[in-house]
């Protein structure tokens, strides 16, 4: 076989494996392990497939044949690799195949190999491709020994078992030497072509590898972002992982002594709403499931929960102005709202027991129109931002309206004279008479006067008293004076005087005028000249009488009871006291006001 057939299965071979180098490369080298020893030594066995141009002993030189031994084909193979890196190495090679022990001397062929190694390191298995420049050495019973210089081309696949050894699932390398051929041959045969051998040797065992750089543990970092919260404020945790391979997936898990944590990633969330105030701890375990041993590393951070402040309802205040006025008047409300946490507060739901509330916020406006006097209570709602609430009343005053100016002098002219009745009137069987013209009189005045007096107070009304002289029996004169009362108040009611405004006392001959009272009725009575007094005063025995048959008026109001004087200016008083008058008398003033009356009845 020819050098340059020989050198193009070479190439061949070489293209091959730059091929599968290639491939390795693109599928594995982002995946490569971080695993870098400093040497390894592999040791197995050894198939070699070597193939010659060297002519057999005692053959014809000039034609040359391939020669083999077969029995070469098994060996032993070896080799020690210094890594520069985590790819590159020197790599010194040892092949050894030897022939039968039945041949002598037995047939070997052994090689020293070094050169350059470059390793691509994955997580399941590293693959390598080594370009060696070879001394082999070759003895063939029948022909001399001989030494050449070849080149070993190749590469293989190791499976890693564990940390330290793996092993070598295949090694395929190209081999190739060239001899001189006089190491071959007899001197009286010089001159011939060298010779060379090539060939396939594959390899399979085991690597062992050691040194370098020691494993770095995987470590995590962990932190907490705030580190102090108030309960029911949220807390983010944060793990960062280093050491580990780049190349794999790291999972991670989260507990903690207190709070809700919830997170698979390199983050979680710490809910502190049920958390009791305290400190506590997160922790945080990250791991490599894909490594086999030194895959986890940990780490805790600590985080404090401060109870909450006491959350403080708001404070409001309700002022008026004014706080008293008529039904019909406005009042200005204003409502000073605030919070003693110093948050955010506001003013709403104004509500009055009378009237009617417009606006709104803290200023608002009641308006009377319509209430009832009396109090009114205004209220307010003060809000916080946290929901908290607090209320606040004030009182608004709505005033009775002002009573109509009583005309005091009408209220004078109601203090009239008591209204006198002859002798035994009115009679039973006539009780719608018995009243003369001048009392008559007297009671449409008064009866003019009081209807005006109830346009201002509408409550007022007047008691009537009705009396008898002392003369008859109780039972007589408690009927009388009933009849006089029931006389005087149906003449007022004809004068326009509602009925409810009346009211009657008969007395009978109770609380009679003593003789001593009339005598003082006399003394002060402007009406009576002194001469008329003491004519008067001389028939007071009559007088006392007469003056005893009356109805006296009471304003309820004031409690003013009319005047108890006789009428002694009246045209009809000597009717009164039980005498009889001519035109002429009653158009004179009495001459004998003290008389004695013509009638014994009382």
């Amino acid at each position: 076989m020819s050098v340059c057939s020989s050198l193009s299965k070479g190439r061949i071979v070489t293209g091959l494996l730059a091929v599968l180098a290639v491939s390795l490369i693109s599928s594995s080298a982002l995946a490569q392990s971080d695993s870098n020893p400093k040497y390894d030594i592999f040791a197995g066995y050894q198939w070699l497939h070597p193939g010659g141009t060297v002519p057999a002993p005692n053959g014809d030189p000039n034609s040359p044949t391939a020669f083999q031994v077969p029995d070469m084909a098994k060996g032993f193979g070896a080799a020690f690799t210094y890594n520069f890196d985590r790819h590159w190495g020197g790599e010194f090679d040892l092949g050894l195949n030897g022939g039968s022990s039945s041949t002598t001397p037995a047939p070997r062929e052994t090689t020293f190999s070094v050169g350059p190694r470059i390793m691509w390191r994955t997580d399941y298995a590293n693959y390598f491709l080594h370009t060696l420049v070879s001394l082999n050495r070759v003895s063939i019973n029948g022909l001399n020994g001989s030494d050449g210089i070849g080149a070993v081309l190749g590469g293989g696949m190791d499976l890693p078992i564990r940390k330290g050894w793996a092993i070598r699932l295949f090694e395929a390398d190209y081999v190739w030497a060239q001899h001189n051929y006089a190491d071959f041959a007899a001197p009286q045969f010089p001159g011939l072509r060298r010779p060379s051998f090539e060939g396939v040797r594959l390899r399979t065992g085991v690597v062992f590898s050691w040194g370098g750089a020691p494993a770095v543990a995987p470590a995590a970092s962990c932190s907490v972002q705030p580190g102090e919260v108030l309960v029911g404020e949220p807390i983010t945790a944060t793990v960062t992982a280093s050491n580990f391979n780049p190349k794999h997936t790291v999972t991670y898990e989260w507990s903690g002594t207190g709070g809700q944590i919830t997170g698979k990633d390199a983050t979680a969330q710490i809910d502190t709403t049920n958390a009791a105030p305290g400190s506590y701890t997160v922790t945080a375990r990250a791991t490599d499931a894909r490594e086999k041993s030194n895959n986890v590393a940990s780490c805790s951070a600590n985080f404090t929960v401060k109870p909450l402040p006491p959350k403080n309802p708001p404070t409001i205040s309700i002022s008026a102005s004014p706080t008293s006025l008529q039904a019909g008047g406005t009042v200005n409300l204003s409502a000073n709202c605030s919070s003693p946490d110093n948050v955010g507060v506001s003013v709403a739901n104004w509500t009055a027991s009378g009237g009617t509330v417009s606006g709104g916020g803290s200023s608002a406006t009641l308006n009377t129109t319509g209430a009832s006097p009396g109090s009114i209570t205004v209220g307010a709602t003060c809000t916080d931002t946290r929901g908290l609430t607090a209320q606040a009343t004030t009182q608004v005053m709505v005033e009775n309206p002002p009573p109509p100016q009583v005309d005091k002098a009408l209220e004078a002219r109601l203090a009239l004279h008591s209204v006198y009745f002859v002798v035994n009137q009115p009679l039973a069987s006539k009780p719608n008479g018995g009243l003369l013209p001048s009392q008559q009189k007297t009671l449409i005045s008064l009866a003019s006067d009081f209807r005006k007096y109830l346009e201002t107070t509408p409550d007022a009304h007047l008691i009537l008293g009705g009396h008898a002289d002392h003369r008859g029996s109780v039972e007589f004169n408690q009927a009388l004076s009933q009849r006089r009362v029931d006389r005087v108040k149906s003449f007022l009611v004809e004068q326009g005087i509602p009925e409810g405004s009346i009211e009657t006392k008969a007395f009978g001959k109770e609380h009679n005028l003593t003789t001593e009272e009339v005598q003082g009725e006399v003394a002060s009575n402007p009406d009576l000249s002194p001469e008329e007094r003491q004519r008067v005063l001389k028939n007071i025995v009559t007088i006392r009488m007469a003056s005893n048959r009356r109805v006296d008026v009471t304003l309820s109001t004031t409690g003013q009871t009319s005047v108890r004087q006789f009428p002694f200016n009246a045209t009809d008083a000597l009717t009164l006291i039980g005498g009889r008058e001519s035109e002429a008398k009653k158009k004179a003033a009495p001459k004998k006001p003290g008389a004695k009356p013509t009638t014994k009845k009382p």
